[in-house]
Order: structure tokens, then C-alpha cells, then sequence
């Protein structure tokens, strides 16, 4: 059954690429591009409605096709990539947080080294002036 949907929307895509290139455009027609006059190629007004009720016709085709299409493919029972996969393992829920924060007092310096004491450098020596300056 997909198959001949298939062929019938390949039908139609290509009806619908002809029957669009072969109406008129704004500025000139089809009979223009062969040497001959305006709107002489299929009579002189009949085309351009029958040509416009056929682009509708064979579009409405192609679009009843695409979504018969879609429906055939989604039926085609393939699983999703997802089924494959096992759902994550549960984990213990986190302990509730304490009503009150804990007093938070600060780390006490270990016993057996004292802070090193902290010496300011040392001025920089003078220098004494140089000779022959004045």
C-alpha cells in the first residue's frame, strides 16, 4: 500500500513542477519565450484558470500523499532509540536539612607550629653620592 502511495506522490511532484512552470508569469508567458504572441499558446483566456484549478488540484494531491506517507512510515513499528535504555538506578533521598545552622566557629591553628612572624623588608641602603658630580 506505501508503495503505490509512493508512486502516486512521485506522479505528483513532478505534475506539480510542470503544471507551475508552465503558467504564465507577470510580466510574460510562455508563448512569448517560443517566438509567439501573448497568451496564444493555450487560447486566449481559457488557460490560466484551468491551468490554476489543476496546480490546486495536484497540489492538494501532493500534500494527501506526504501525510499518507507519514502516517505509513510512523506504523512501521520501529521502537524508539530510548526504549533500549534502562531507566536510571534510584538513589537514597538526601537527609533533611537541620531546622537551625550549625554556629560556625573559626579553625583553630594546630598546636605544634606557631605562626611565623612576619618581618617588614629592610629599607634600601642609601647611596652615597658619585664623585665629580656637583
Amino acid at each position: 500500500m506505501s508503495l503505490v502511495v509512493l508512486i502516486i506522490h512521485v506522479v505528483a511532484c513532478l505534475a506539480l513542477i510542470l503544471v507551475v512552470l508552465l503558467q504564465a508569469g507577470k510580466g510574460a508567458s510562455i508563448g512569448a519565450a517560443f517566438g509567439g504572441a501573448s497568451q496564444t499558446v493555450f487560447g486566449s483566456a481559457g488557460a490560466t484558470p484551468f491551468l490554476a484549478k489543476l496546480t490546486t488540484v495536484v497540489a492538494v494531491l501532493f500534500m494527501l500523499t506526504s501525510l499518507g506517507l507519514a502516517i505509513f512510515a510512523n506504523q512501521g513499528g520501529m521502537p524508539s532509540v530510548m526504549q533500549e535504555v534502562a531507566p536510571p538506578a534510584q538513589t537514597a533521598p538526601a537527609p533533611a536539612a537541620p531546622d537551625k545552622p550549625a554556629a560556625q566557629t573559626a579553625p583553630a591553628a594546630p598546636a605544634d607550629k606557631a605562626p611565623a612572624a612576619q618581618t617588614a623588608p629592610a629599607a634600601p641602603a642609601e647611596k652615597a653620592p658619585a664623585e665629580g658630580k656637583n
